[in-house]
């Protein structure tokens, strides 16, 4: 990768403090990426994804307050206001109507936070080389 190349920047969109905190360490490990921001509610995601302009917001369907698919609708309705972020959801709830809906959101990919781990991360990597 070209050093001059800027970060990928993610937004961090989590209610469990400890995998808030797990998972910026695993994103902070990763080269080319930088965490610049985190949440753990609705409002304060929004807050932050306008603010940041990230390349990729990583969107929990639970959140502490409001929920991940109200994140995942503003995206997709004001896509100008937030620098059009890339979306994936990281959740335990992936029934297939869900997924559906995410898909329809604009969600490029779902990733289950039981058993999907590498994959989310294997594909944060292949987004930082196709920049």
């Amino acid at each position: 990768m070209d050093d001059a190349r800027p970060a990928l920047r993610i937004v961090l969109i989590e209610d469990s403090p400890k995998l808030r905190a797990l998972l910026r360490g695993m994103l902070g490990e990763l080269p080319g990426v930088e965490v610049v921001a985190d949440a753990d509610d609705e409002h304060g995601a929004l807050a932050r994804l306008e603010q940041h302009r990230a390349d990729l917001a990583i969107v929990d369907l639970e959140l502490r307050e409001g929920s991940g698919m109200g994140v995942l609708r503003a995206l997709q309705a004001e896509p100008l206001r937030f620098g059009r972020p890339r979306a994936v959801v990281l959740s335990n709830h992936g029934h297939e109507a869900v997924r559906a809906r995410c898909e329809k959101l604009g969600v490029e990919r779902f990733f289950d936070k039981s058993f999907q781990m590498d994959e989310l991360l294997d594909y944060i990597e292949d987004a930082v080389a196709g920049r």
